[in-house]
């Protein structure tokens, strides 16, 4: 890939320490790391959350959080050392030499302004253009990072936006000014992988067009496959290896860059012996759900987010449901949970028709069925132990307080934690072990059908394959119907029986999970497939380490 100019790069960090405060896990967010980024180069920070990667990213925008300081090194940018800059050369740097891409546009992006507005703010706080040349550069950058009719989305809100545009805009921002380099944190982690696919060309063909140096942070091998010059693996704020892509993905040399490459699920399915013989515990027929949109003064328009959509779920069985953003599968999620209603169709629990069931009537069968969200912090109470979160339902349902506790106790050895934890408050808890207790909430409903809608997208591989094993030994346990939804083609192979692929909010194929995903018949599953970022590459990759 692109040579590096060993003299001149445009980042050069040289024996950085980041001190933590009191009290924290360890004393030293990152320790003694050297590492550079050329010109034309895009280097890949690799490591799993805790590792120090964002706070590298922070140190070098000037922008670390109360509490964070540096205490050794230098951070160089363009021969300038950042950590004994002034605000205001910092506040210059920041757009006219170094920009950053966050992980989240809908939290980086102001919601009252227009996305025109903010990118045009670049412009005025940077340079003495007049209104019309300022917006006719601002037009101009948004049709280059693919953004679709930028004279309409100019003057839109970024709620009006999909995911993968809102990403363009906050690219589109920090590329205007054509700074030498660039900073992405984790900016595709949220993103189905065809927008995912598209966001990295996107990257990785601006870079090149305007010679920027990229450091591009994340946790997923695919991506490191896809886009990256060099990898640099970071663990516990120690940079433990680095080199060429090439090397370091297929002859890892320290045992944490091999085990990050090993937790990383493969994209070929196990054989898994298929359960049509079980009893059905689910059946969705002919569900449909459609969504009105328009006001007082707007003309009404009706959205079909689901049309359409059959599926039977068996006994001891895990169906997967895969799909774009906008695809349709959560919704499907949230109404056979009885989240939101159904606008036809039906939904049978076992013998039990539940679509239409008003509250009152589904109340008893609520335990019967259960959901775990993407998001495990949100799901929880902050303000309540993990334990009271726990015996919460089966207390409501005549559970005894005794009998309950004795219920978590044993559930939160099931998900492998301590027991002793049910005490302490979700903050004080990982995001992989938060979602353990929300497994093991649902768990303690003693449920028929579980649903995990994205329940393992946000996490870091090594995480994500311990809960995706733990999902699956409950299973077999307990002999549980699981519904998975998720966007990540590779999580669907390593757990599911069966595949379900929807676009549009049909479910356009259907099958075991190794003819899905490894013989697809639609065009829209190909399509899905050949998207995966890495795919080929990364798991060769693997293969030779194993």
């Amino acid at each position: 890939m692109s040579p590096v100019d060993g003299n001149s790069p445009v980042l050069d960090i040289q024996g950085l320490a980041i001190s933590l405060p009191a009290g924290a896990d360890r004393a030293s967010a990152v320790q003694e790391l050297d590492l550079r980024v050329g010109l034309g180069e895009l280097v890949c920070l690799v490591g799993e959350s805790g590792s120090g990667k964002s706070v590298v990213a922070q140190a070098v925008m000037g922008l670390l959080p109360p509490g964070l300081r540096a205490t050794a090194g230098r951070i160089l940018l363009q021969g300038h050392d950042v950590l004994s800059a002034s605000p205001q050369w910092l506040r210059e740097a920041r757009a006219t030499r170094m920009a950053m891409v966050f992980q989240e546009p809908m939290t980086a992006l102001n919601p009252v302004h227009t996305c025109g507005r903010q990118i045009d703010e670049v412009l005025r706080k940077h340079t003495d253009w007049d209104a019309p040349k300022r917006r006719a550069q601002v037009l101009e950058m948004m049709a280059r990072v693919h953004l679709p009719d930028p004279q309409r989305l100019f003057d839109a809100y970024p709620h009006q936006l999909s995911g993968g545009q809102r990403q363009r805009v906050m690219i589109a921002m920090a590329l205007i000014l054509k700074p030498a380099l660039l900073i992405a944190d984790e900016p595709t982690t949220a993103l189905d992988v065809t927008t995912q696919a598209q966001i990295l060309r996107l990257i990785r063909e601006l870079q090149r067009e305007q010679g920027t140096g990229v450091l591009f942070i994340t946790h997923d091998f695919g991506v490191v496959a896809e886009v990256a010059d060099r990898v640099a693996v970071l663990q516990q704020g120690q940079l433990v290896e680095q080199g060429p892509a090439v090397e370091v993905l297929s002859s890892p040399k320290h045992a944490y860059t091999r085990m990050l490459l090993d937790a990383v699920p493969s994209a070929v399915p196990p054989e898994r012996a298929q359960k049509s013989g079980h009893p059905v515990v689910l059946a969705i027929e002919h569900l449909c759900k459609t969504y009105v949109s328009g006001g007082l003064f707007q003309r009404r328009r009706d959205v079909r987010a689901v049309d359409d959509f059959n599926l039977e779920l068996h006994q001891g069985e895990t169906v997967g449901i895969v799909g774009e953003s906008g695809s349709g599968k959560s919704t499907v999620a949230r109404c056979v949970a009885r989240l939101i209603d159904l606008s036809d169709g039906r939904v049978r629990l076992g013998a039990q028709e539940i679509g239409w069931a008003t509250r009152r009537a589904m109340r008893p069968h609520r335990h019967r069925i259960q959901i775990i969200f993407q998001d495990p912090y949100r799901s929880l109470n902050p303000r309540r132990t993990v334990g009271e979160s726990i015996v919460e339902g089966p207390m409501y349902f005549g559970t005894s307080r005794e009998q309950a506790w004795a219920r978590a106790r044993e559930l939160m050895s099931l998900v492998r934690l301590d027991p002793q934890s049910l005490q302490r408050y979700p903050h004080e808890f990982s995001g992989g072990q938060r979602q353990r207790i929300c497994i093991a909430r649902a768990l303690a409903m003693q449920p028929q059908v579980l649903i995990a809608d994205e329940a393992v997208s946000a996490l870091d591989v090594s995480v994500q394959k311990q809960v995706l094993e733990l999902l699956d030994d409950i299973r077999q346990r307990l002999n549980l119907a699981v519904l998975f939804v998720t966007h990540d083609l590779r999580v669907a192979a390593t757990i599911c029986d069966r595949v379900g692929v929807m676009s549009q909010g049909r479910l356009v194929e259907l099958g075991p999970a190794q003819e899905v995903l490894v013989h697809p018949r639609h065009a829209y599953t190909q399509a899905l497939l050949a998207a995966a970022p890495g795919r080929k590459s990364l798991q060769t990759a693997v293969d030779s380490t194993l």
